[in-house]
């Protein structure tokens, strides 16, 4: 028997970051910033990651890589896991994710890989309340999803390791 599922994921679309209320605004520009900290000598693709914490604090990010492939991390793990592991107890209220190339222009909203989308969701599950998603290039068009599981929407989770 076939049976055919269609999902429906809710994406805001902002022509540009003026658009975005204030707190969105500022956080997007956090992560701007911190893309010029990335260190990116083989992809020349700065990315740059802004984390608001339920306490209020700004959690930042870049991608740092390295000549052994994959030894290298992606922004968006490098802020999760510092948030994670020096405010254990702050929820993550929201992300902002940005990036940009020496090569050519990025005006299109850039999403999380596979790797840092499982990662964002496991924050999320473990918090047990959603993070806001900001996504642009270095210019252009700003993408905003309210929850990881948008972004992620077949999750692998805990109830993938359990026996039924």
């Amino acid at each position: 028997m076939k049976n055919n599922q269609v999902l429906h994921i809710n994406v805001e679309v902002y022509e540009d970051l003026k658009f975005l209320v204030d707190s969105d605004r500022s956080l997007l520009l956090k992560a701007i910033e911190i893309s010029e900290s990335a260190y990116a000598p083989y992809s020349n693709f700065l990315v740059g990651a802004a984390l608001e914490l339920s306490s209020g604090e700004i959690i930042t990010g870049s991608n740092q890589e390295n000549v052994a492939f994959p030894s290298g991390i992606c922004a968006e793990r490098t802020a999760f896991y510092y948030a994670g592991s020096k405010y254990p107890d702050s929820k993550i209220v929201k992300v902002a994710v940005t990036a940009r190339s020496k090569q050519f222009e990025v005006n299109y909203p850039v999403s999380p890989c596979g790797a840092c989308r499982q990662v964002m969701y496991e924050y999320e599950s473990k918090q047990d309340s959603p993070i806001k998603v900001i996504m642009m290039g270095a210019s252009g068009q700003v993408r905003v999803m309210q929850s990881i599981a948008d972004l992620l929407p077949f999750t692998f989770n805990e109830s993938s390791l359990k026996k039924y």
